[in-house]
């Protein structure tokens, strides 16, 4: 079987390193960006959706909501009708950074595809979807305690 998610893993690193030298400049932390983007386009997300978008676990969610709050780049609000369900809003703060850290994206993304045709790169994403449709089971399982059989 080939092993793809070496060079998965290599490509991530390499963009996750680059991102967090290039985001010290607006005071977001190692994979803060992350968290910032995926709030800022699903405004009023709670922290158990934000997790499954992300596919981290809800104590990483924590620390990141945490300190992107902290530096008051995020906001929690309480649900009305429920006071434990917590939404998160992007502040102003936040808001200003957003194109900062979209303008970075679509830079690695059009490097990242340097030399690929339009058809190609569309044949890419759509084999990368599905390879991370066919992981988001697997994730499910494990996350809520399942067992994995090898």
């Amino acid at each position: 079987m080939v092993d793809i998610l070496r060079e998965v893993g290599m490509i991530d690193r390499a963009l996750d390193s680059i991102a967090n030298i290039e985001f010290k400049k607006v005071d977001l932390a190692r994979g803060q960006y992350l968290y910032l983007v995926r709030i800022y386009e699903n405004p009023g997300i709670i922290s158990e959706q934000l997790s499954n978008l992300i596919k981290v676990d809800r104590t990483t969610i924590a620390r990141a909501v945490k300190k992107l709050e902290t530096n008051g780049l995020i906001e929690r609000r309480h649900d009305p009708d429920n006071k434990k369900i917590k939404h998160l809003y992007v502040t102003e703060k936040g808001k200003q950074v957003y194109p900062f850290i979209i303008r970075e994206n679509e830079h690695s993304n059009s490097v990242a595809l340097d030399g690929f045709t339009v058809a190609e790169a569309q044949q890419f994403h759509d084999f990368l979807v599905r390879a991370r449709q066919n992981i988001d089971g697997d994730w499910d399982f494990v996350k809520h305690g399942g067992k994995r059989q090898y």
